[in-house]
């Protein structure tokens, strides 16, 4: 099949004097961002020749610790529906979901 159309995704990082990232923005063309200010990204991409992940893990130096233990739990609940959709295998999705309610509960996300 042959491309039709392409897409563009833009990350834009600005780094302090030592290259800890000051700023986080974002653009998505066709999802109608623009420049979106982030504090935290993580990007995978596989490497099929390698069978690898390879990834980008970045956070501005004012990122809360207590909004990165949101930004993983919820990263964690959305890999979990991303697997589902990927593979079918509900058992282990199940064993996923399962981790990450046992995530919030140890972080105390949850809000009774």
């Amino acid at each position: 099949m042959a491309v039709v159309h392409t897409s563009k995704i833009t990350l834009e990082v600005g780094l302090d004097e030592n290259r800890v990232p000051e700023t986080l923005n974002w653009s998505a063309e066709d999802g109608g961002i623009d420049n979106e200010a982030a504090k935290a990204m993580m990007l995978s991409v596989w490497d099929s020749a390698h069978k690898e992940s390879l990834k980008i893990d970045l956070w501005t130096k004012d990122m809360p610790v207590d909004e990165m233990k949101i930004f993983f739990h919820q990263t964690l609940v959305t890999m979990a529906d991303t697997f589902m959709k990927a593979t079918q295998d509900e058992k282990m999705t199940a064993t996923m979901k399962d981790f990450c309610d046992y995530f919030a509960e140890k972080l105390e996300l949850k809000k009774e």
